[in-house]
């Protein structure tokens, strides 16, 4: 009863006139981002960031805008994979295995509103886990205190590779570099300057959008600078969709494949640093070995293996906001740039998130309800038409980035020098891409720097020095513990799960 209470406030605060146009407009917005080879739900969130602070936005519509653009483009990111055999970020590469041979099969528009209704199914189960299990999160927050809080924080770093990952180091060095950023400006104990050189615009510090902003969007355009005119560019566009329903029998079909791949994807987001890519690889691969074990039609265009990745990485979107929300540990990188929105805004996700901000946690959980309705609306009859957008040329597509880019920065700060950093920040994610150096360690860097270094010294200032005191408690000990774990699995697992899904893009790439 206490849930459903809850919710009724969340309801209460997210059914206004405004906050509905704005899920819609977020859910439309992002639908086309996730259409758009390369940009994906973390581009798209960054890009419209600054937009959202320009026109004063308050919190609950900013989320509500923001989660809605992330859904969507989840969503979204299903149909280059389709009709181009583009994933339009790399949760959706999975899609293109069964989706591109439907389309070829002309059966584009059975593809596209079947994986539709698959996100829908992967999204909606995945928010009511949220609603479920966040709260029970919470239920420990009485126990953290500053020594708990440096661990959890350490927790968010040490998972930040994903159990994906093959290079450690390259996570640590760029968590580094977000944390010695994170440094730049004046010390608020001691009035010392840390790293200014004496500029005045750094002794408050680096905003952390500017640097979202730079290493996220301005990069990507330079990325599709780099490689303006490619094959990827030139590839054969199917732009007849045909039946935009999918047969019942076929939807009939795969409702085993829905429940499966929900659970899997749902379990795969909560975990810190799992993220979408693995819910979508891990409930393809799963249900590949129990409908198809031979090979016989997964691969060739079978239904099956369009519903699976789509129900998987959607339920594991959803599934990412349980450790943002509860714990203040963001699943992916998408909910890492949420996560700069929340303390943007002066709301702290963690424990007390549920205690302190009820009306705009709650608001934000209807308002996922709401969105995903919405985009099932919006995605069933009006797929002809985001299939169009990958028409648009990317001679006028990267200017209209770059414009809302300098546009939305210079909108917030008033700040010439804001946006040359903006450009710095935009060629050192460019230069970090060549050098397959994660991006989103830095903004962890940036966001939780400072709150890691203000828990650090409480501890040390109750312990009066003393450094034990970090793993002075069964929680504290758990936390290390699950810290340590998620560092070193990947350096045993994460080999393992690159070559497989390494194998999964070779056959994409024969496909073709």
């Amino acid at each position: 009863m206490e849930l459903l209470s809850s919710l009724g406030v969340g309801f209460d605060a997210a059914l206004t006139f405004s906050n509905l146009g704005i899920a819609l407009i977020g859910a439309f917005l992002g639908t086309m981002m996730g259409a758009l080879p390369g940009l994906g739900p973390a581009n798209g969130v960054a890009i419209l960031i600054p937009i959202a602070f320009s026109i004063g936005l308050g919190p609950l519509p900013s989320l509500i805008l923001m989660t809605s653009v992330y859904y969507g483009a989840m969503y979204g990111g299903r149909i280059s994979s389709i009709l181009l055999n583009i994933p339009g970020d790399e949760p959706a590469m999975m899609t293109c295995l069964d989706g591109y041979p439907m389309a070829r099969k002309g059966m584009a528009g059975e593809a596209l509103s079947l994986s539709g209704i698959a996100s829908f199914i992967g999204a909606i189960f995945a928010t009511i886990g949220l609603a479920l299990l966040a709260p029970q999160l919470v239920k420990i927050a009485l126990l953290f205190g500053p020594a708990e809080y440096f661990a959890l924080f350490t927790i968010a770093f040490a998972t930040l590779g994903g159990i994906s990952s093959t290079n450690q180091a390259k996570a640590a060095f760029a968590a580094a570099v977000g944390l010695a950023i994170a440094m730049i400006g004046v010390d608020t104990q001691t009035g010392v300057q840390r790293f200014t050189f004496g500029e005045v615009h750094l002794f408050d510090g680096i905003d952390f959008l500017i640097a979202i902003v730079g290493l996220f969007a301005l990069s990507e355009v330079f990325v599709f600078l780099e490689h303006r005119g490619s094959e990827d560019q030139k590839n054969q566009t199917i732009t007849s969709v045909g039946r935009v329903l999918a047969p019942w029998s076929m939807i009939r079909n795969c409702i085993p494949t829905f429940g499966r791949s929900t659970v899997i994807g749902f379990l795969a987001g909560v975990l810190p640093g799992a993220g979408a890519s693995l819910g979508s690889f891990l409930s393809y691969s799963v249900e590949k070995q129990i409908v198809d074990p031979t090979g016989k039609t997964f691969g060739k265009g079978d239904p099956r293996g369009v519903a699976a990745p789509e129900v998987g990485n959607n339920a594991a979107a959803g599934g990412a906001l349980v450790p943002m929300l509860a714990l203040g540990v963001p699943g992916s990188g998408t909910t890492a740039v949420l996560l700069a929105v929340l303390l943007s805004l002066n709301i702290t996700p963690g424990p007390l998130l549920f205690a302190q901000n009820p009306d705009v946690v709650w608001g934000l959980i209807a308002a996922l309800f709401i969105a995903n309705v919405m985009l099932l609306i919006l995605n069933i009859p009006l797929v002809g038409l985001f299939s169009r957008v990958l028409l648009v040329p990317v001679h006028i597509l990267m200017p209209l980035v770059a414009m809302v880019s300098f546009v939305g920065i210079y909108g917030i700060s008033g700040s010439s020098f804001d946006l040359i950093l903006m450009v710095i920040f935009g060629v050192v994610g460019w230069l970090f891409r060549k050098l397959d150096i994660p991006l989103v360690p830095v903004i962890l860097g940036i966001l939780l720097g400072n709150e890691m270094e203000v828990n650090l010294r409480r501890a040390m200032t109750l312990s009066d020095g003393d450094w034990l005191t970090l793993v002075g408690s069964p929680l504290s000990i758990t936390l290390w513990a699950l810290a340590i774990l998620g560092f070193v699995a990947p350096m045993i697992f994460g080999r393992k799960v690159k070559k497989a899904i390494a194998e999964e893009s070779d056959e994409i790439a024969v496909g073709d």
